[in-house]
């Protein structure tokens, strides 16, 4: 596909919709539903400026933070879990319990271990975001080809370099298929963190302009977000593209064939 398709398919369906946003909005005098314009000018002028430097940046900052320890922690403790069974077996009802729990009810319970700083809310993040990465892990270990693996052990191949270029290279696909969900799922614990214990923040910022009854504010926060989970979106397409170019070539040629 040339690039500008590319380009046409994505911004495509958002011109139509904004469209149909304006056609329905236009003449309307509800209050709790901006017109495209209006929303545009408060996005510009709530977000461009010292509210970027004091909410934008350091929610961006503790997401950043909690998604990479999640990620880091969710491959190694995967790695670990999934080679060994005997830890597997004694690991899998425990991380089952701990993984039905909702991240959002853990908020109180970090506060009063951690405090209300910016350690409770990074800790929230990767209390959810793990997940995701860790059970994928796992059981991406566990689907590896044992016919490989016995040719590994036969060549000597063993230890990290048998991490390094066997079995990595295999889970990786189930690998990022968990990150991919943890970038949504940490965006979420952000703003939830925010909206319980903070004095900055998008979350906070957001719930501030609702009790202000600052309502195309609101919207615009709600807006940033969005565009956030976009570049996320767009930055794991980006890295993925690169990680799995080997997966994805073999995709296309089993279906050319």
């Amino acid at each position: 596909m040339s690039p500008l398709k590319r380009i046409a398919y994505f911004v495509s369906l958002p011109i139509l919709l904004i469209i149909v946003w304006w056609a329905l909005s236009f003449g309307s005098t509800n209050f709790f539903v901006p017109k495209p314009i209006e929303l545009a000018q408060t996005l510009w002028s709530t977000w461009i400026g010292d509210r970027f430097f004091d909410d934008v940046l350091p929610s961006l900052g503790r997401l950043t933070v909690g998604l990479f320890f999640a990620i880091a922690l969710g491959i190694v403790l995967g790695l670990l879990i999934g080679s060994t069974r005997w830890l597997r077996n004694l690991l899998e009802p425990l991380l089952e319990f701990f993984r039905a729990i909702p991240p959002p009810v853990l908020v109180p319970l970090l506060m009063l271990l951690i405090g209300i700083n910016d350690g409770m809310k990074v800790a929230v993040i990767i209390s959810g975001a793990i997940w995701p990465v860790l059970l994928n892990t796992v059981e991406g270990v566990r689907a590896v080809d044992s016919v490989l693996n016995d040719s590994c052990r036969s060549y000597g191949i063993a230890g990290f370099a048998r991490i390094r270029y066997f079995v990595l290279p295999a889970v990786s696909p189930q690998i990022m298929a968990g990150v991919r969900q943890s970038l949504s799922i940490g965006l979420i614990l952000m703003v939830i963190s925010e909206m319980f214990a903070s004095s900055s923040g998008l979350g906070f910022t957001i719930v501030q302009f609702q009790r202000n009854f600052a309502i195309p504010e609101m919207w615009s926060g709600i807006v940033v977000l969005g565009l956030i989970g976009l570049g996320l979106a767009l930055i794991f397409q980006f890295v993925e593209r690169r990680v799995l170019h080997w997966y994805h070539g073999l995709k296309e040629i089993t279906h050319d064939s």
